[in-house]
């Protein structure tokens, strides 16, 4: 596993233990490191696209981007009283994934009061719905430039930085 995925791992997991009990946002997050170190992260929900067209989005980016190794949160709800923050950090070059979960507790306002800590668990990457983002992608050059296009008007609402070396 990359060092990159360990790190990135340990981030969401921060990432979302703030925005979760701080602001009591549960958002949907992709975010990807390169080989360079610049990482990106963004809301996939600002995407607004069919499933299809959003992993053909992500394959993209990613491919582009040369990342080596990306993560995908969201929140999931087993039952009113049973939800859980879980995301997956998915490294170019192993053919494990790591999954981490915890769960999300909230009051009678249905505002989150606590979040256990993230349980990490090594898996296959093809068991993961959105492990496939590596494979290669045919797109039309029609639905590139669309591509390219929703990339430059998301790029305000893109948290971008550089990770030191």
């Amino acid at each position: 596993m990359h060092l990159f995925s360990e790190n990135l791992a340990v981030e969401v997991s921060s990432y979302y233990r703030n925005i979760v009990l701080g602001h009591g946002a549960t958002p949907k997050v992709f975010t990807m490191v390169n080989s360079d170190g610049d990482q990106y992260l963004f809301f996939i929900d600002d995407l607004q696209m069919e499933r299809a067209d959003e992993d053909q989005f992500l394959a993209y980016i990613v491919k582009e981007h040369d990342a080596v190794t990306y993560a995908r949160g969201t929140l999931v709800i087993v039952e009113k009283n049973q939800q859980f923050i879980e995301f997956a950090v998915v490294d170019k070059d192993d053919e494990q994934a790591i999954v981490c979960s915890a769960e999300l507790t909230r009051d009678m306002e249905d505002k989150p009061i606590g979040l256990s800590e993230f349980e990490k668990t090594l898996v296959k990457r093809d068991s993961i719905v959105f492990g496939h983002l590596y494979d290669p992608v045919k797109l039309s050059d029609e639905k590139i430039e669309d591509f390219e296009s929703l990339w430059e008007e998301m790029k305000p609402k893109i948290l971008h930085r550089t990770m030191g070396l």
